[in-house]
């Protein structure tokens, strides 16, 4: 049987779909390399996430990536506070909001990775944007994670 990892849902842990939202992007390594070229010549409009809880990002990461556990945007999580969802989404994200009306026509591309396809975590980080009403196709979603990342040898970090 499946067992949670610490305190996630059995069901973050089933192989997910190709195609997971209308309007994301899912995309491959090529993909990925090219989006970690563009961060590293200085393009401040894309966002590489890694959606993992911290104790997933410390045995390792891609380089660049921010993490944002699922934890903080899942709206049923003990840790979402949503303050801290309005902040990360108007200083991190690039949103907009005025008297509770969002604005995102400014945000930034988000590129989104967890552990794999069979992880649920970037997957959820995913959802719950689109359902605050974070564009999707300003979302790119790199399904095979960190399972093909390390499986194919790349570049990794790792922090204390």
């Amino acid at each position: 049987p499946l067992v949670p990892h610490e305190g996630l849902p059995i069901w973050a842990f089933r192989v997910q779909s190709m195609q997971l939202l209308p309007g994301v992007h899912t995309i491959g390594e090529i993909e990925m390399l090219k989006f970690l070229k563009a961060r590293s010549d200085g393009d401040k409009s894309i966002l590489i996430i890694d959606s993992r809880t911290p104790d997933w990002v410390r045995k390792g990461s891609i380089p660049s990536a921010i993490n944002i556990p699922w934890t903080q945007l899942y709206p049923e999580s003990s840790s979402y506070q949503p303050f801290v969802v309005e902040d990360l989404l108007t200083s991190r994200f690039g949103a907009k909001v005025d008297e509770g009306i969002w604005d995102f026509s400014n945000a930034k591309t988000l590129v989104m990775f967890c552990n794999g396809p069979w992880c649920g975590q970037s997957p959820t980080n995913i959802k719950a944007l689109v359902n605050m009403g974070y564009p999707a196709d300003k979302i790119y979603w790199y399904r095979g994670g960190m399972q093909a990342w390390n499986a194919l040898g790349l570049t990794t970090t790792t922090s204390p």
